[in-house]
Parts: structure tokens; sequence; C-alpha cells
């Protein structure tokens, strides 16, 4: 917690009033750290728990100040490691929505198409196997053709290391303006991505190694209607070189191509450095 304190100084010195992280009163903060340590600690999590000390969900979702009777979607959920905890912390008094990719988008093909909707369709029920909890607590659509009835009434949407796969398939635009008319006017948009170095050639950050700049993310959010709230180190790695022939999944727990050898030495380095930033929706 005292690494997440650090960064929200550092973010509030560096960033205009205006923008300032601003924070929730005491008793709320109290509250929700209780909740979530909670949902983090519980047992339903032991075999997601291991990728804790390189995921960091509770900084992270203080960080992003997700609170318990919120409405959150997850974007690409994937394989649910996220969406597990998320469950277990929203799913007594607030509201998980699992996000898919627009089938329609133009970048997939009709068996993915199929496989975007079937993930759609059966996430309520996976949650709720994973939590305990009703399926009728958690609810999933793609951003193809969004309801009326859900535009404005998300507070937060969470990206986790997606953003590569939307800009190498350039999508980007498209569904970060779904997930921006699907907040509320002051809802925000939390980001965590594999970090590229500031220097790093376009060539190797255009999101096809799985690693992004900083600088460019942050641009490219503020230019698609976001106001830039403040950044987190919670999720770095410095011993990460990110330059890796092969990308991000060089590191665990891909370990693409590694001997066994190299599999102790990649997992000596852990999981990716990461950007972990905040962004609040613009009038």
């Amino acid at each position: 917690m005292r690494r997440l304190l650090i960064a929200l100084s550092a973010s509030a010195l560096c960033l205009p009033a205006a923008t300032a992280l601003a924070q929730p009163a005491p008793a709320q903060v109290k509250a929700m750290k209780a909740e979530l340590a909670a949902a983090v600690a519980s047992p339903l999590r032991d075999k997601d728990r291991a990728r804790d000390q390189y995921r960091r969900p509770a900084e992270t979702l203080t960080f992003f100040q997700v609170a318990p009777d919120m409405k959150v979607g997850e974007y690409a959920p994937g394989g649910e490691w996220y969406s597990r905890m998320l469950g277990l912390y929203l799913g007594g008094r607030g509201k998980l929505v699992g996000l898919y990719f627009d089938p329609t988008s133009g970048q997939f093909n009709e068996k993915s198409q199929a496989g975007i909707r079937a993930g759609a369709a059966k996430y309520p029920a996976d949650v709720a196997a994973a939590t305990g909890l009703p399926a009728e607590r958690f609810a999933a659509m793609t951003l193809e053709k969004l309801p009326d009835s859900e535009k404005g009434t998300f507070d937060r949407i969470l990206v986790m290391r997606m953003m590569h796969n939307l800009m190498r398939w350039n999508i980007a635009d498209r569904e970060i303006k779904a997930m921006r008319d699907l907040l509320k006017p002051d809802g925000m948009i939390g980001i965590e991505q594999h970090r590229a170095r500031p220097d790093a050639p376009f060539s190797y950050a255009d999101g096809s190694k799985g690693y992004l700049r900083e600088a460019d993310v942050i641009k490219f959010m503020e230019v698609n209607g976001f106001t830039f709230v403040g950044k987190s180190e919670a999720n770095a790695n410095r011993r990460d070189p990110a330059n890796w022939p092969g990308g991000v999944w060089t590191l665990p727990p891909s370990l693409d191509g590694a001997s066994e050898a190299d599999k102790v030495r990649l997992q000596a380095i852990g999981e990716s450095d990461r950007m972990t930033l905040l962004f609040r929706k613009r009038k």
C-alpha cells in the first residue's frame, strides 16, 4: 500500500489541480478497504492467488477507486482472473458486467465472432460458479449496438492488459468510444498495460510485441475524450527490460519458446512491467 500512496502523491504533484486524483471520504475508504481485502483473501481465490504478487489487485482497484456498490465493466475478460475477484467484491452490492469485443468490427472471422458471443453468453454463469453468488448478480454484452438503457450507467470500466491488441488490430478507436458511451458523465476507465521503454521504437511499441509506450496510451485516451487523472506504479517491474524479440509472451505466465533453463531465469524476472493509468470521461 505504501507503494500505491507514493504513486498517488507523485501523480498529484505532476498534474494540474483540475486533474489531481480526488480521494473518497475516510469512512468510505475504510469500508472499501475492508470489503476489498475480504475479496482478495477469499479462499475461493486460492487457485488464482499465486499471481497476486504480479497483478496486485488490491492496490490496483484501490487506485482505480472501485467501490463495492459500483457498476463496473471488465473489458475483454479473457481467462476471467480479474472477473473472479471482482465478482466477489462487487457481487453483493454492485454490478459486474463483462464487456466483449464488437464482433462486427472487421477483425474477427465468423468462428471468432461466434466465440465472442458465446463468451458473453456464459460469462454470468462463469462468475457465479466462481463466487457462489447468483448469476443474476452479473451480466455481459458485446460492444455491438449498445442498448440505450446501458449508456451512461457505468461507474468504472477496466481494460486490463488489452490495449496492445486493440492497437495492433486497429479497433482501438471504436472500442474505446463505445466504452466512453457506457460511462456516466464522471465515470472513469482504468488501464493496466504492458509498458515499453519511453525510447522504444514504434516498430516495437505498436502492440505487436504486447508492449505500448505510456505516453502514447495517454495521448490516445486524451484524443478520444478522456482526461488523464493519474498513474500508479503498483504493477511496475523494473527487472523487465521490455525488449524481448518474442515480445511480452517470453515472460511468465506464457514463457513462449523458453527452454527449461531459461524458464528459471525468466521466472526470477517475473511478469511484465506494466503501466497503471486512470482516465476520466471528459464532457
